[in-house]
């Protein structure tokens, strides 16, 4: 289970916006819909999730009707706001959404449709355990509106696997590659380096097996050790190593070198598009990531899920079973709000967007700080041509070292 939820204001028990919200119809709308159940915790993991035995009286098999009653909530509070938008990307996370059937998943599909509607040509994503999928899953996906299946491959090899605690057959993730393939969805692959014990032969491995599978976009995350998890727990008895920040950019570059020669391009520090015959990198893109980084609008549904709509933002309880509670009794879930000042909103858009290959606006930077972009260019972690072009882009170095140039760019 994740730590505590931010601090904020009480959140309404029905849900209301704000009257002065200043919401912009023209600004994408998403939805992100949590389903909060594995199998297992892998070790690493600080997400909202709860095994079987943690669920106090919550049940699996009721949670896609829970989840329907929030939909209607959010279809009430957006349309007394006048800001009900067709959503431009649905992205269904975890825990491990196809541990539910997908009948489930898609009745919160066709319930989140009815509600706000989906654009013409919407991106609708399902993260899935490799383990969980299977071709008649596939097909359901599939007819229920999907468009896309993530599939948390993390590695190819098993004692990296072991070291994660994940326990999906490497041996699966080309079976659910395939069965996603045949039933038209795309594809993307999520991995996972820099796990204690893994040698830059293990990620090269891993690199090559996830090519191999011929998706459409690969996701590659540095492993981040986070309080309370049991990886955690592990390095500070002397268990495991701690990961080496050298051997992870290694890692990183090794994976842009290798992602670059395949037809991949990055388009955001840990991601990777690849270009479609004749058709450009940016339809293969996760659009649904891309409105967190550019700060678009989002409902999160679901236990600890969080939400952002015109700078306001606002949480979940986190436990399924009290989750569910506020539902039956025909009350908002959320659990706190906060509407942060224009300096943090500020601070934030250049963290995010300062991630992405677009990069940010030069005039967007706080006038004080744009005298150290020079700085960031002799470093090499700036590209110069597009800081002439009035853009701040990040080069391989600069996404090594992003945070150090957030810090620059803010302080």
């Amino acid at each position: 289970m994740a730590g505590p939820l931010p601090l904020g204001d009480p959140a309404p028990s029905d849900g209301r916006l704000p009257d002065d919200l200043p919401i912009d119809p023209a600004v994408p709308f998403s939805a992100y819909l949590h389903v909060p159940f594995c199998r297992v915790r892998c070790g690493y993991c600080d997400f909202n999730t709860y095994t079987s035995s943690e669920l106090r009286g919550a049940k699996q098999e009721d949670y896609a009707t829970t989840l329907i009653g929030e939909i209607e909530i959010a279809r009430r509070v957006l349309g007394e706001a006048g800001a009900l938008r067709p959503m431009d990307t649905v992205f269904f996370g975890g825990g491990t959404p196809t541990l539910l059937p997908a009948g489930d998943l898609a009745r919160m599909l066709d319930a989140a449709a009815s509600a706000f509607g989906l654009v013409d040509g919407a991106e609708v994503t399902v993260e899935a355990n490799p383990d969980t999928v299977t071709p008649a899953v596939a097909r359901t996906l599939a007819a229920s509106g999907v468009t896309r299946l993530s599939i948390g491959m993390q590695s190819a090899v098993p004692h990296v696997l072991a070291t994660l605690d994940r326990t999906h057959d490497p041996e699966n993730v080309r079976t659910a590659v395939a069965a996603a393939k045949d039933a038209g969805l795309a594809v993307s692959v999520d991995l996972i380096y820099g796990a204690p014990g893994e040698s830059l032969t293990d990620w090269e491995t891993s690199l090559d097996a996830a090519l191999d599978l011929e998706s459409d976009h690969i996701s590659a995350y540095a492993l981040i050790i986070e309080d309370g998890t049991k990886l955690a727990r592990q390095i500070r008895r002397g268990e495991v190593p701690t990961p080496d920040d050298d051997v992870q950019a290694d890692m990183y570059e090794l994976a842009d070198a290798r992602l670059a020669a395949a037809g991949f391009e990055w388009y955001e520090v840990s991601n990777w598009s690849r270009a479609a015959s004749s058709r450009s990198a940016e339809v293969n893109r996760s659009r649904h990531n891309l409105a967190y980084w550019r700060g678009n609008d989002w409902w999160g549904f679901g236990p600890g899920a969080h939400s952002h709509v015109a700078g306001l933002r606002w949480w979940n309880v986190k436990h399924p079973a009290a989750y569910a509670q506020r539902l039956a009794a025909s009350e908002s879930p959320a659990a706190g709000t906060e509407r942060p000042d224009e300096q943090s909103r500020l601070l934030e858009r250049i963290l995010l967007l300062s991630r992405i290959r677009e990069g940010i606006a030069l005039d967007e930077v706080p006038s004080a700080n744009r005298t150290r972009v020079a700085g960031l260019i002799a470093d090499g972690l700036v590209d110069p041509v597009a800081a002439v072009k009035g853009r701040i882009q990040l080069t391989l170095r600069g996404r090594l070292l992003a945070d150090a140039v957030v810090r620059e760019l803010t302080d």
